[in-house]
């Protein structure tokens, strides 16, 4: 079948990379003959009819896309025009435009895991607890590129933010206790470059879980950059674990993020989805 790729853009407002970059991938479209349609603003209701779907945009903006489209079959490929771009390093490292123009139309794919959270599906993970407050904070702010925005938020909360009690089963390993986070991991980073899961895969059919207990507060401030390194896991007040199933319950409602991206919940009912995407790679 004769290539028609759609290209998806960030449909945000703060946008400006994103659409340079998809006016860069559209120009060596152009250059190959290779027939393709973009889309901002409004994206279109189904991908029918067309043979890749090209996402322009960071975490978020795949968030939004795998949620979207949750049933896409097409292979699907992602160009860094957000601040993070965690799961597009992991695919792709870093690159420029041109060149992940040139490794999307090589025809190479690679099924991915990706992960359900309740209703809403994931990428890259779910942060229960201090990095769901981080989250929180910079909902409707501009975000800086890399892990700026995250970092500094970050020092805003380390020392205030308070351990939650929670209960956790995964796989039938039962965990009861107050922490200062939990990740759920299916890749190996977020917040920019957080090695918050170093050991994790994106096609092993696990999810890797990080269970933070508690911390003293002037102690955080000597462990976060042990923890943005992914050199964390043996600490003594770190638990990790592998699991295809987990079950999070708190008695109160805790902050959270999908994949960068804000929700709450006293209930979290996760699970993997192996091999749930087809990547461009």
């Amino acid at each position: 079948m004769e290539p028609r790729i759609a290209i998806l853009c960030n449909p945000g407002p703060e946008n400006v990379k994103a659409l340079r970059v998809t006016d860069e991938a559209s120009l060596l479209l152009k250059k190959e003959g290779i027939r393709f349609q973009t889309f901002i603003f409004a994206w279109p209701d189904s991908l029918e009819g067309f043979t890749a779907v090209w996402v322009v945009g960071g975490d978020g903006t795949l968030h939004h896309f795998i949620n979207r489209y949750p049933s896409v079959e097409i292979p699907v490929g992602t160009l860094a025009g957000g601040s993070g771009n965690d799961f597009h390093w992991m695919l792709y490292g870093e690159s420029t435009v041109s060149q992940q123009v040139a490794r999307l139309l090589a025809g190479n794919t690679r099924r991915v895991d990706a992960g359900r959270c309740n209703d809403r599906i994931f990428l890259n993970g779910v942060g229960i607890g201090f990095d769901g407050a981080i989250v929180k904070d910079l909902v409707g702010k501009r975000k800086l590129a890399g892990k700026a925005s995250y970092l500094l938020s970050v020092l805003k909360h380390i020392l205030s933010f308070s351990e939650m009690p929670v209960r956790l089963d995964a796989d039938g390993v039962l965990v009861e206790q107050d922490c200062l986070l939990l990740s759920i991991a299916n890749g190996q980073r977020y917040g920019g470059g957080f090695q918050v899961a170093p050991k994790a895969s994106l096609d092993d059919g696990l999810l890797d879980l990080n269970i933070v207990g508690r911390i003293a507060a002037l102690q955080r401030m000597r462990y976060l950059p042990v923890i943005e390194r992914g050199e964390h896991l043996e600490l003594p007040f770190v638990q990790y674990l592998q699991g295809r199933r987990v079950l999070v319950e708190s008695p109160r409602e805790l902050p959270a993020h999908l994949d960068g991206e804000y929700y709450s919940n006293s209930r979290f009912e996760i699970e993997v989805l192996p091999g749930k995407f087809l990547f461009s790679v």
